[in-house]
């Protein structure tokens, strides 16, 4: 008996027996395929579908990583329930990213995510749990998914294309990240004003300008990284406008008024981060090192230095890379670039962090990877622009009169569209989208981060989705083996199953904080923080031995880090062996003789266990380090901690770290 029903017969069509299961068949036939997909049934499933892949724990999740100064020591976000503060929401955009003023910036400046954590702050979203902000985040892939899919329906009208391009996106694993960590907001934000200024292009000319500027400042006050949508939103106008407007394309027209919104926004962003967040600027971009450079290196840093990025940390822990010369960190970025590519199509073991030496300096400048990235960076460039060019002219040789004419010339809407603009722009969108965080043009804090792919899977999610549909549509040809449908099905759920299950397993990782630390030092054994974070939670539970054991791993993989030092000093010194922690203590005092933070963190413990009596032989040795730093931090703490330690019972409690899970201790 056949069960391909038809969508026009209906399950009436078939005996009782099976009229149950049918409808459920042609049920789902329908909502999926039989009608147009709109923004609210893409929604739905979409949003489960994230709901199902990224969920953490709500009863037992807790503040995970950078999560403790995003949320917990942000002192904007904390202060909506504090009825002394005198912070306002308008002043998110005199605040960075963490919540701090100008002069102890870290260098993001993102105040939506800000001003959405305070409302949600305000809401419930407080101390006790992150969960509430985390769900947001989950909701908010699931839009993205759904918006993906309108724009994937715009550009190739093909229903089962859309419905592809939202379920990879949003099954896509290395997203995890941005996903499951609160911290992913920006990234998640980011990408919704660039899919919305990529909806905007569908409207009418006169309107076009406004929706973009609207939705690119939006991306921007969300995160940097979506400046990418100021040059690729007027390029997907330009390549895709005879098919999103097919009576009256005006090409040039519509890529320069998407041009003017995007850049207008940027101009509007860039001039109110300088004058409402004046961040201190880096010394390369004094004016007078710029002077002395030679003419392309002053032309880029005079722009930079009109961009006012506030200055980003440099730590050679968390990027490597800047210690490499030029030539060697374009070879490190290539390689991390295939790297992750790679986990976009195999997601493997994910890991919330790949700091060093796991992405160490590479010691060639030609391998494989090195060379494979350059070819993926040039070949989709090139493939790209081959593909827009030549689908261009095939329709001007279809269409070779003026917009007027062609307006009023037959047209059945419902045609097969040329894909070829479409997957020029996808295959543009993956290398220009992750240009910005490759390392190449600006070092970055990290190396290496999962959720920097947020914005490249928008292109590969719709490049897949291509991909998949026309797999589909020729296994169903007549000429096709009759095996032929089931096994391009069975493709499909491989694939889909493998992201499903990296996602999954890895949103498990953000169950609470042990647990993230844990599954990141297995899957990036030789990451040192990993090593330390990992004890660091195991020390908050009273684990000691583990702790310790840990700490060693971590001061093993980076042994001139002052915290794995430090660290494995306090460690020994809570397990009331001082005088054997001490060693560790002196070092990693010498190589960090201005971390108060550090500093307090070993004299606060040795002074605990009584071993700066005044009789004990750390007492003068503390006096002779301090005095090989004159000025510093340590030099005042060790003598402060000597002579009033009575007083204080150790270190002045106004120097003393925050404790874990702990919120600020003022400005």
């Amino acid at each position: 008996m056949n069960l391909n029903v038809k969508p026009d017969e209906g399950p009436d069509a078939l005996p009782l027996s099976l009229r149950k299961y049918t409808s459920l068949r042609y049920w789902l036939y329908d909502y999926f395929l039989g009608d147009e997909p709109t923004f609210l049934t893409l929604l739905v499933p979409l949003c489960f579908v994230s709901i199902a892949l990224y969920t953490r724990n709500p009863l037992h999740t807790n503040f995970i990583f950078d999560e403790q100064e995003a949320l917990l020591a942000n002192p904007f976000v904390r202060s909506v329930i504090d009825p002394a503060s005198n912070l306002h929401w308008m002043d998110a955009f005199r605040r960075d990213f963490w919540g701090l003023l100008p002069d102890r910036s870290i260098g993001s400046y993102r105040p939506i995510p800000d001003l959405l954590w305070r409302a949600l702050w305000l809401l419930g979203a407080r101390d006790q749990s992150p969960f509430l902000d985390h769900w947001v985040n989950v909701l908010l892939h699931g839009t993205n998914g759904a918006l993906l899919a309108l724009i994937a329906l715009r550009v190739t009208r093909q229903r089962g294309t859309a419905w592809l391009a939202g379920l990879l996106f949003v099954g896509c694993a290395v997203l995890t990240e941005a996903v499951s960590g609160v911290v992913g907001i920006a990234d998640v934000l980011g990408a919704t004003g660039a899919l919305l200024g990529l909806l905007g292009l569908a409207l009418p000319l006169e309107a076009m300008p406004f929706a973009v500027f609207g939705a690119t400042l939006f991306g921007l006050f969300s995160k940097e990284s979506a400046l990418v949508a100021v040059p690729l939103i007027p390029c997907a106008a330009l390549m895709t406008a005879h098919i999103v407007h097919p009576r009256r394309p005006l090409r040039w027209a519509r890529a320069g008024v998407a041009a003017l919104g995007a850049t207008a926004a940027f101009v509007v962003y860039v001039e109110a981060r300088r004058r409402l967040y004046p961040a201190p600027l880096p010394a390369e971009l004094d004016p007078r090192v710029i002077a002395a450079e030679p003419g392309l290196a002053r032309v880029f840093h005079t722009l930079l230095r009109w961009y006012a990025q506030p200055v980003l940390p440099h730590d050679p822990l968390n990027n490597p890379l800047i210690l490499a010369s030029f030539p060697e960190r374009v070879a490190g970025a290539l390689r991390v670039y295939v790297r992750g590519l790679g986990q976009v199509l195999l997601p493997g073991r994910l890991s919330g962090d790949y700091s060093a030496p796991q992405e160490p300096i590479p010691a060639h400048l030609v391998f494989p990877e090195s060379v494979a990235g350059a070819l993926l960076v040039v070949a989709p460039l090139v493939v790209g622009g081959v593909l827009a060019v030549r689908g261009a002219l095939a329709w001007r040789a279809r269409y070779p009169e003026d917009p007027v004419l062609v307006s009023a010339a037959p047209w059945i809407e419902d045609e097969p569209v040329d894909l070829r603009p479409v997957v020029a722009i996808s295959l543009v969108w993956v290398v220009v989208s992750y240009f910005p965080v490759s390392n190449v043009p600006v070092l970055l804090p990290t190396v290496r981060a999962e959720r920097f792919w947020y914005f490249p899977a928008l292109g590969t999610s719709l490049l897949l989705g291509m991909a998949f549909h026309a797999l589909f549509a020729r296994a169903s040809r007549p000429a096709a083996p009759r095996w032929a449908p089931r096994a391009a099905a069975g493709l499909f759920v491989v694939f889909f199953g493998v992201q499903a299950f990296g996602a999954r397993r890895h949103a498990n990782d953000y169950h609470d904080d042990l647990a993230f630390w844990d599954a990141t030092r297995r899957a990036c054994p030789r990451s040192a923080k990993a090593h330390l974070n990992y004890s660091v939670m195991q020390g908050a539970r009273g684990n000691l031995e583990i702790r310790l054991e840990s700490n060693r791993v971590a001061l093993g993989l980076a042994p001139d880090w002052p915290m794995a030092s430090i660290y494995l000093g306090d460690t020994l010194c809570r397990l009331h062996r001082p005088f054997e922690a001490w060693p560790y203590f002196a070092h990693g005092f010498g190589l960090a003789s201005n971390d108060s933070n550090l500093i307090a963190l070993g004299l606060q413990c040795l002074w605990d266990e009584k071993a700066l009596a005044e009789d004990s032989s750390i007492r003068p040795e503390l006096r002779a380090l301090g005095d090989e730093h004159p000025g510093s931090w340590l030099a005042y703490l060790g003598t402060d901690i000597v002579n009033n330690g009575e007083a204080y019972h150790g270190v002045d409690p106004k120097y003393r770290p925050r404790g874990y899970n702990e919120g600020p201790k003022g400005e």
